[in-house]
């Protein structure tokens, strides 16, 4: 019985493993669209999972044992690309993950201030809210975002957050929240079940109502985009997918604090997509101190790197070449799912900062991605010390980029 119990495990094993399936991004000539390209698929054993409608890319599963030369057989097929499913969003350095945390109410202090202490990548605290203290958190203070209030807070300037989703019942967001679109679940809402696309939305445009936090662009119409799941993962098509969404609804501004060590031609693409459409896309550089991430790397990309509130590079943050400007990403307070707040660290913190800023610039009358990445460079001055590819122009001034805008 034992032997027999032992060869059925085995042929389940065996079963198990040739029916497994591995997903590709396939490009094809525009002219194989729709049924000639499914069908081309279909003879190979594979099921297209998504189609695109800005690229001439689709997603499909195909049997294990079909090789991409095979694909790349079929007439009109252009590329063939693994749909990895990665992390997107960068662990703290093992180091960094030993510095001793403050007491609570030692950090609140710090928090709002953004000074005294290092948090790990990603990590945090969850301090009460005390409504005598200032709203403004250190960042949003350190780019003058409230010099730009008077003249604009974004009124009607749509961003989209490319993220774990959005927590649109947080008090501070509720209000600008517009609507969004789940990638990996398209009959679902995006709603964050990670806590980063919440944090990150705070940043970028939490209301201005002398409560929790408020972001740089507190009057911005606000929607998530949900592409990764609760672990911070997901596959190449949702980021794809996501950004498709987003310039086929009309978004003005994007902002992606997620980053990948390889880019694909699909996600290449759309980021094309994005500019010609008019979307000025903002992206993370990175987290490993080394280069520029993808899709912060694509031009099309206004890549940010991280500081501290001492001005200076944030360790942790990657630089090179693509960097636009630099912006606060230590220690920077904000929404966290479930109403709550969190301190969190990374150039995921960074980016929208300057996505906020990307909206002012709108606001006041600036027009195309090419224009806003004039404007946001016009508005910035180099901090000392660094390298021009530690931080690009530098730091962002909001009073200036609208001063700027009126001249």
């Amino acid at each position: 019985m034992k032997k027999l119990t032992a060869l059925f495990s085995v042929v389940l094993l065996t079963a198990a493993v040739s029916a497994q399936a591995s997903q590709k991004i396939v490009g094809f000539d525009s002219a194989h669209r729709g049924g000639a390209i499914q069908k081309s698929i279909e003879s190979l054993g594979g099921k297209v999972t998504r189609n695109f409608t800005i690229i001439d890319f689709l997603a499909a599963v195909f049997p294990d044992n079909i090789k991409d030369s095979s694909i790349f057989s079929l007439k009109g097929v252009t590329d063939v690309a693994e749909d990895s499913y990665i992390r997107w969003i960068e662990a703290a350095p093992a180091s960094m993950n030993a510095i001793p945390l403050p007491s609570v109410e030692s950090a609140v202090n710090m928090a709002r201030a953004g000074e005294g202490w290092e948090t790990p990548l990603f990590t945090g605290i969850w301090p009460g809210v005390d409504p005598t203290v200032e709203e403004i958190p250190w960042g949003v203070k350190r780019v003058n975002a409230a010099g730009a209030w008077n003249y604009t807070a974004g009124q009607g300037v749509k961003v989209a957050v490319i993220d774990t989703g959005i927590d649109y019942t947080h008090p501070d967001l509720a209000a600008n929240y517009k609507g969004g679109y789940n990638a990996i679940i398209t009959t679902a809402t995006p709603l964050d079940d990670h806590g980063h696309g919440t944090h990150v939305s705070g940043t970028v445009a939490a209301v201005k109502d002398l409560k929790g936090v408020v972001g740089v662009a507190p009057a911005a119409d606000l929607y998530g985009v949900k592409v990764l799941d609760k672990n911070g993962s997901g596959q190449y098509s949702w980021i794809v997918a996501g950004i498709e969404w987003a310039v086929t609804n009309g978004m003005n501004v994007i902002n992606m604090s997620l980053g990948g060590s390889s880019g694909t031609p699909a996600l290449k693409q759309v980021m094309i997509k994005a500019k010609e459409a008019g979307v000025t896309v903002v992206c993370a550089a990175g987290n490993d101190s080394g280069p520029v991430g993808y899709p912060a790397r694509y031009p099309q990309a206004i890549a940010v790197s991280a500081s501290d509130s001492a001005d200076k590079l944030a360790s942790f943050s990657s630089r090179g070449p693509e960097i636009a400007v630099i912006a606060p990403g230590v220690n920077v307070y904000s929404s966290y799912k479930g109403g709550g707040f969190r301190t969190m660290s990374g150039t995921s913190m960074a980016s929208p900062h300057v996505a906020g800023l990307a909206v002012l610039a709108i606001g006041a009358g600036t027009k195309g991605p090419d224009a806003v990445r004039a404007a946001l460079k016009a508005a910035a001055t180099p901090l000392p010390g660094l390298n021009p590819t530690d931080q690009g122009a530098g730091l962002v001034d909001a009073a200036k980029l609208v001063a700027n805008n009126a001249d």
